[in-house]
């Protein structure tokens, strides 16, 4: 005998609105983001957006919030306490690993979600409270690079981090708006290159 179906749950509110106004960045840029954008997109009724996000700033925070969500919900090692506790891999091949799935989901599957995070990357560059925003939301992740690769013997995990992050920073834009758009780079090829950009990082210090 087969049971009752369960309906699937709706998702709160805030996220039906923060992932409305992510697609729609995704589709038409910041220019296509209003709050009633956001309800049509979102099948709320008119004025939810606004209810839960009176101002732009408002929501576009909104927005930065959701997708470090997302990200993290999909790579558990970005989550606070995730990392080196959460596995037996020595932390540079973590960090290649780890490291080399982000960068492949995130121009793949992901797309979508690395499209807004980069509008609103430059978005930032004319709005200091978004500004402060993106770089708190992003520290995370710079921590998660300091952490491995002060075990993967860094002297100066900081600022390895930051160079790290500027080099997963030009390989996302290269492959999604730049000039490698047309040819996403595979996982292996992803790892390789991590490696040797670890393996010169980590020996210039010896």
């Amino acid at each position: 005998m087969i049971g009752p179906m369960t309906a699937p749950l709706t998702p709160p509110r805030p996220t039906l609105i923060a992932d409305a106004a992510i697609d729609l960045i995704a589709d038409a840029g910041l220019r296509g983001l209003t709050h009633r954008a956001v309800d049509d997109a979102s099948g709320l009724p008119a004025g939810s957006t606004s209810n839960l996000a009176r101002t732009r700033a408002a929501l576009l925070e909104l927005v930065l919030v959701r997708i470090l969500e997302r990200e993290t919900a999909d790579h558990p090692a970005f989550a606070e306490g995730g990392g080196l506790s959460a596995t037996t891999l020595p932390p540079r091949d973590l960090l290649v690993e780890v490291g080399a799935e982000a960068l492949f989901q995130a121009l793949t599957s992901g797309r979508r979600l690395t499209l807004a995070r980069l509008e609103l990357a430059l978005e930032a560059t004319r709005r200091p409270e978004l500004r402060s925003v993106y770089d708190r939301l992003g520290a995370r992740f710079t921590r998660f690079a300091a952490d491995l690769l002060a075990a993967s013997g860094s002297t100066d995990p900081e600022v390895d981090a930051r160079r790290l992050i500027r080099w997963c920073d030009g390989v996302l834009f290269n492959a999604t708006a730049g000039s490698g758009h047309w040819q996403v780079p595979m996982p292996e090829e992803l790892r390789v290159d991590l490696d040797r950009y670890l393996a010169a990082l980590l020996e210039e210090e010896r």
